[in-house]
């Protein structure tokens, strides 16, 4: 391998050949950026479900993808399957994807709904706690491929190789909103050791229900400002008051440059660096002083050879929790100092809502495209700024200006913690 094809460390540089996506904005790629940078909103009532009684009755479901069954892990396997499509597409690879898939998927459980419907038809309880017992009498008695079906969240990935003809085992993770990050480092570093020319990575989300709303509000970290939906998502803002669910999915073809080059494929950037650092603070809360977010973001610049004033946009994690948000803030003060107020900062969860599993791959997606196409995403909903967070957050409108290098955070529940650096193709 030449020089030019080389990092900093003697690596493979790590090209992005093929992107998809999906989110309440809409299906592809086009779709989402035109929206995104038009300052859209994704956010809207639910009309999934019953929310009668609930606290938050909004989200970003993606409701326009037809399913064979209303289950969660038939949506996170059809939009995984969507944006796969289309990154391959994209990618110019037809046939069989020969390398390995690295899958980052909610580990979602039958709804209740489900489970009621699977009670009322099995035996009468015998003794206490023998519930796991008659369940599966009742599957005995009369197969249920449907509820079985919806019990195999690890399935998503076994369906994906099977249709797109990837390579050894299929790896499942959830590092909760680290996720989608986690699953691009797998691919990054699955090249970088040699065991593969490509890798396909995939993280999807689409396990929005009654039960998730119940479950994250009982943390507290939901928005419940209702009305209007579209405004509720509000990062870095003075009264945002949690983040607003919601579902998506996104697939990037990762290539040696090399191996890229070789085969004529159109680049569409980089991954310069990963950073991952684990958080033992809380099972759901981020340590209140930075410090593994900080850490992260450090070991990402570095994986990448940059220094922080390489970086021309940082593409935040901004859910719209107060304490989040905050940290977020303290984390990059940390890294960038005195620099950080002049660095666009923006959240796409303004817009799209946090796509939780699939957040980290989506917001790389457009991370890539602010560097290809010269425009930053605006943060919405930005009225009311919060004096104690001094950013740039792009408010409320887009802005065209260069970027040769993006940070992109995903600081997930229980202290998963990852930041991504992409750039644009070298000369």
């Amino acid at each position: 391998m030449t020089s030019a094809y080389k990092d900093h460390l003697g690596r493979p540089l790590i090209a992005v050949t093929g992107m998809g996506v999906i989110t309440s904005l809409g299906q592809g790629v086009e779709d989402n950026w035109k929206a995104l940078t038009s300052g859209v909103s994704g956010i809207h009532k639910i009309t999934r479900f019953p929310t009668e009684g609930l606290s938050t009755r909004i989200s970003g479901t993606v409701d326009f993808i037809d399913l064979p069954a209303e289950n969660a892990v038939e949506r996170s396997y059809a939009f995984a399957r969507e944006t796969t499509a289309e990154a391959l597409a994209q990618a110019g690879i037809s046939g069989d994807f020969n390398g390995p898939l690295f899958l980052a998927a909610p580990p979602i459980e039958p709804e209740w709904s489900a489970r009621f419907e699977l009670a009322d038809r099995s035996p009468p309880s015998q003794k206490p706690g023998d519930a796991y017992d008659r369940f599966l009498a009742a599957m005995r008695e009369r197969a249920d491929p449907v509820f079985h079906e919806a019990a195999l969240f690890g399935a998503i990935s076994e369906r994906l190789s099977d249709r797109f003809g990837t390579r050894g085992l299929p790896v499942t993770l959830s590092t909760a909103c680290a996720s989608g990050a986690t699953a691009i480092q797998l691919g990054v570093e699955a090249i970088r050791q040699g065991r593969t020319d490509r890798a396909l990575t995939v993280a999807t989300d689409g396990s929005v229900s009654a039960e998730a709303l119940i479950r994250f509000a009982l943390l507290s970290a939901l928005s419940t400002q209702n009305d209007p939906a579209e405004r509720a998502s509000k990062p870095f803002s003075k009264d945002r008051d949690g983040f607003v669910i919601a579902e998506g999915a996104a697939t990037l073809v990762l290539e040696s440059l090399e191996a890229a080059v070789a085969r004529g494929a159109k680049i569409y950037g980089i991954l310069k660096g990963c950073g991952e650092k684990a958080d033992s603070f809380h099972r759901t809360r981020s340590s209140p002083d930075g410090g593994p977010a900080i850490a992260t973001i450090r070991a990402a610049l570095a994986d990448a050879g940059l220094s922080e004033g390489d970086i021309g946009y940082i593409n935040a994690h901004g859910t719209s929790t107060p304490e989040n948000d905050k940290m977020e803030y303290g984390a990059m003060l940390s890294v960038f100092g005195d620099a950080l107020p002049s660095i666009p900062v923006s959240s796409n969860k303004s817009m799209i809502g946090h796509t939780l599993t699939a957040a980290g791959a989506v917001e790389a997606v457009f991370s890539l495209q602010t560097i290809l196409t010269g425009t930053v995403p605006p943060t919405i909903n930005y009225q009311n700024p919060d004096p104690s967070i001094v950013l740039d957050v792009v408010p409320n409108v887009k802005r065209d200006t260069q970027v040769n290098a993006v940070l992109s955070n995903s600081f997930g529940f229980g202290g998963q913690n990852a930041s991504l650096v992409m750039a644009a193709e070298p000369a």
